[in-house]
């Protein structure tokens, strides 16, 4: 999730010139998030407060000062039932995990003042290790701190452990709210505190020994009795701390009963939290400037486009012009309110000394910085989010001033995307040494921008070179003669506009014909989403033909998609056509065509045919869509024989054993020769060899082994994949499903960890079996992220539904979803949230989840 939300988040006043350059999160406090206070790049971290959460932005187990995940076990019992009982146990739990990390706080401060005590022995002495004034410096407010919330540990823990329907803990919040005057000293003397245990340290060696090695002990249960924290660290942890409290009364307010005691008391305590707060922040806005449109032309415009730039090692929205004899880059001029806009010219190459090849092989390419997939792929969830906010809005009786308000939001998140990412390296020289580099989101374009401009080449070209008058009157036509007006995002489009399908497409490709000469074709697939083109599907290659027979079939998801495009290509095996731009030998792309999807066409049951024609290449194919509703839906079955679409209980019964053997046999063919395959598990494999190892686990055949080590290992994933699709309840259950919801949107770390860890233990024993193999797999696959592209975010997105998704949707009873796209905003983003909370926590063993120890007593 971003790191400021869309309210504009307040962050602690003196952040600017202590802190730069790190996103933060409010999620992020725990035992040693970051063991020394700082960030992995090793600058300093404070936390972004947000005062109001709602869901947690970044999943983390919490962990004690040792490292070790605290896990303080939560009632038996936490499954939805009377929602008064369980807003009780949901509250018991946020107060088990806040008591848990109450006393790893208070063992930090206990550690941090336990050399103060002989340090001011010594300062009176002949031999001072460091001065009084030194002394109160560094551990100013540490005593009071450590006072408070062991009286407020020692009052809150017999509420926890003799826990009922009767017991309040209001009025104890309350006092610890109207005791954060203390913080408000400490934090303004930290930046001070930090210098001087700095400068001490440098001097004296003695010092710097004793802040390198403090000692804190371990909660009480914990295998280890202490560990080694620096003075540094220590420091650091009433500044984390003081978000605490908020999020916690947040997650308590929502699970009491607004006529219970505790409520109104609550409510005070978390009014005082944020008053505390808001004296100490000042307001980030995180407004960005958004993104104009425009275009242009002199002599006759013939192509233009918005292509994303790499300048100066960063990234720039560039609006590109191709003329009859010149390419132009631009940029669109900030102008005041009211005046005409107009574009500035950044560079121009006349064609005639434009090139594709560098002249100097012995150039560098400048490294392209690619953001990890996770991020595109929040982006693209938070824009969804605001979409299915603006169809709301519109509804209401006075949401229009809103809508506007956040369709601004979402034109600059949908302009973001467009910036981070593409990825694809379009290179042009011009002959007389300069090179410009830009990023395209598929292959389709970059061979069109080339095309185009080869075929301008044929032309008889004189080199140009436009005096600064001339220049200054083409580039001002480029906003009258520009054809593409505006940055491809939704939030352009008017809204009677098509806003494309949301579902599966599946596309069967059949067979080319055209081809001059035998060679190894092959076909990829691509659909738009978001405003760009991504690849999704490719065909084997077919070796050694004029008319290649694929019949392959494939599922492709669309996010609001209204084109497919089909890109054939020849297939090169000579190394010595490496392309310099991108390290990949360059296959010749021999064809391209697009088709528009109409939902009228493809939203029937039946296959539609249909052709594209490219370069005197004809593809034949065929296709059909299924809405994202009813793809979200589960069939029941009553089937007992064979594996898919059977009860997992019923399937290990029978094979006696505690995993299902296709999930163990798909597992390790996957782990043998797929981990370092790209894309792994979200590459679609060929649909009829799924369907063929579906047909082989069903009937049991004896050369199952010999058909898994000959099939595509993209086909392997689908079929493990598939075979959960198809369970008749999710793997994760219909019953704990709300359940889950509940638990990962707490805020509060330590509640967090008690509830899922309780959820998992609350599984049949057969499903938390299957989930902690995938779960370790999908671990491992996700160490291969470097090769395979594949990080836990990505694998969370992509078996997150299919492992939670329910059998009726929980998520829409008695709310009125009106779009697929609001299913998928609503439901999916959750069940990512679910299975990466449990991808990024430390291993988790059958034999210790069923244990069930308990960290302090927390029966009800």
């Amino acid at each position: 999730m971003e790191p400021l939300s869309a309210r504009g988040l307040p962050r602690l006043s003196w952040i600017d010139t202590l802190y730069s350059n790190f996103n933060y999160n409010t999620d992020g406090y725990d035992g040693d998030v970051a063991e020394d206070g700082k960030s992995q790049d090793g600058s300093e971290t404070l936390p972004y407060i947000d005062e109001s959460p709602t869901m947690s932005p970044q999943l983390c187990a919490p962990q004690g000062p040792d490292g070790e995940t605290v896990s303080p076990t939560p009632p038996e019992g936490l499954v939805p039932g009377g929602d008064i009982e369980k807003g009780l146990e949901m509250k018991k739990l946020v107060l088990s995990g806040f008591l848990a990390s109450e006393e790893i706080y208070i063992n930090q401060l206990e550690a941090l003042l336990l050399p103060m005590r002989p340090l001011k022995a010594t300062a009176t002495t002949s031999q001072p290790v460091l001065t009084i004034q030194q002394i109160e410096t560094i551990f100013y407010k540490i005593q009071d701190i450590f006072e408070i919330h062991k009286e407020f540990y020692d009052a809150l823990l017999p509420n926890i452990q003799q826990w009922d329907e009767k017991v309040t803990v209001g009025h104890l919040f309350q006092k610890l709210a109207s005791q954060l005057g203390v913080y408000k000293a400490f934090v303004d003397n930290y930046k001070v505190a930090l210098e001087t245990a700095e400068k001490c340290s440098q001097a004296n060696s003695q010092f710097q020994k004793i802040s390198e090695n403090l000692k804190v002990k371990g909660p009480k249960d914990s295998k280890d009795c202490t560990t080694t924290v620096s003075m540094e660290a220590l420091l650091y942890k009433p500044i984390d701390r003081v978000t605490r409290s908020t999020l916690v009364l947040h997650d308590l307010l929502k699970h009491t009963p607004k006529d219970h005691p505790d409520f109104p008391l609550l409510q005070d305590a978390l009014r005082i939290s944020q008053n505390f707060l808001s004296s100490i922040n000042e307001e980030i806005d995180p407004r960005r400037t958004a993104v104009t449109t425009p275009k242009g032309e002199a002599r006759q415009l013939v192509k233009d486009g918005f292509l994303v730039e790499v300048s100066e090692s960063s990234r720039k929205l560039r609006h590109v012009f191709l003329f009859t004899d010149l390419l132009l880059c631009a940029k669109m001029k900030k102008t005041a309110v009211g005046r005409h806009q107009q574009y500035e010219c950044k560079w121009y190459i006349p064609l005639a000394d434009l090139t594709f090849q560098t002249l100097d092989d012995s150039d560098s390419c400048p490294s392209i910085q690619v953001l990890p997939e996770h991020e595109i792929e929040e982006m693209k969830i938070k824009i969804s989010l605001l979409k299915s906010e603006i169809q709301k809005e519109k509804k209401a009786p006075k949401g229009q001033s809103r809508v506007e308000r956040l369709r601004k939001k979402m034109n600059e998140q949908e302009s973001w995307l467009l910036l981070h990412s593409p990825t694809i390296p379009f290179r042009i020289h011009n002959k007389h040494g300069k090179s410009f580099l830009f990023l395209l989101s598929s292959d389709y374009e970059r061979s069109e921008w080339r095309e185009s401009i080869q075929k301008l080449q044929k032309k008889d070209l004189q080199a140009c070179v436009l005096s600064s008058v001339e220049l200054q009157v083409l580039t001002s036509s480029c906003f009258k003669l520009r054809t593409v007006h505006n940055i491809p995002v939704t939030s352009n489009k008017d809204d009677d506009e098509t806003p494309g399908l949301y579902g599966f497409l599946h596309v069967i490709v059949h067979s080319a014909k055209g081809f001059k000469q035998s060679a190894n074709l092959y076909c990829t697939l691509e659909v738009d989403s978001y405003g760009y083109f991504v690849s999704k599907a490719k065909t084997r290659v077919f070796r050694d033909t004029t008319e290649p027979q694929w019949n392959e079939e494939f599922e492709i998801e669309l996010e609001g998609s209204q084109f497919l495009r089909i890109l054939c290509y020849e297939k090169c095996y000579d190394k010595s056509m490496l392309n310099k731009d991108d390290n990949e030998i360059v296959d010749k792309i021999m064809g391209k065509g697009q088709v528009q999807l109409d939902p009228q066409t493809v939203q029937s049951k039946n296959w539609h045919m249909d052709v594209i024609e490219m370069n005197g290449i004809k593809v034949e194919f065929s296709m059909k869509f299924t809405s994202r509703d009813l793809s979200l839906k589960r069939t029941p079955s009553k089937k007992q024989s064979g594996v898919f679409g059977v009860k997992i209980n019923v399937v290990t019964k029978r094979e006696r054993s505690k995993v299902p053997y296709i999930v163990r046999q798909c597992i390790e063919e996957v782990e043998k020769r797929g981990i370092d395959e790209v894309g792994i598990y979200r590459i679609s494999g060929v649909a009829t060899d799924i369907q063929a190892l579906k047909t082989a686990f069903d009937t049991n055949t004896k050369d199952i082994l010999v058909m898994l080590s000959d099939m595509d290992i993209n086909a392997i994933a689908g079929t493990l994949k598939l075979y959960f699709r198809e369970l008749p309840e999710p793997l994760l259950t219909d019953r704990l499903y709300p359940a889950f919801m509940e638990g990962i949107a707490l805020s509060d770390p330590a509640a967090k960890e008690n509830c899922m860890m309780h959820l998992l233990r609350s599984l049949p024993d057969p499903n938390l079996m299957t989930f902690l193999t995938l779960l370790e797999h999908l671990k491992r696959v996700a160490e291969k992220e470097p090769i395979n592209k594949m990080s836990l975010h990505n694998l969370a997105t992509v078996f997150g539904p299919t492992l939670l998704r329910p059998s009726e949707s929980e998520s829409t009873k008695g709310q009125h979803i009106t779009s697929a796209s609001d299913i998928w905003s609503h439901d999916v983003m959750a069940q990512v949230q679910v299975l990466l909370y449990y991808l990024q926590h430390p291993p988790i063993s059958f034999a210790e989840l069923k244990r069930n120890t308990l960290y302090f007593s927390t029966d009800v």
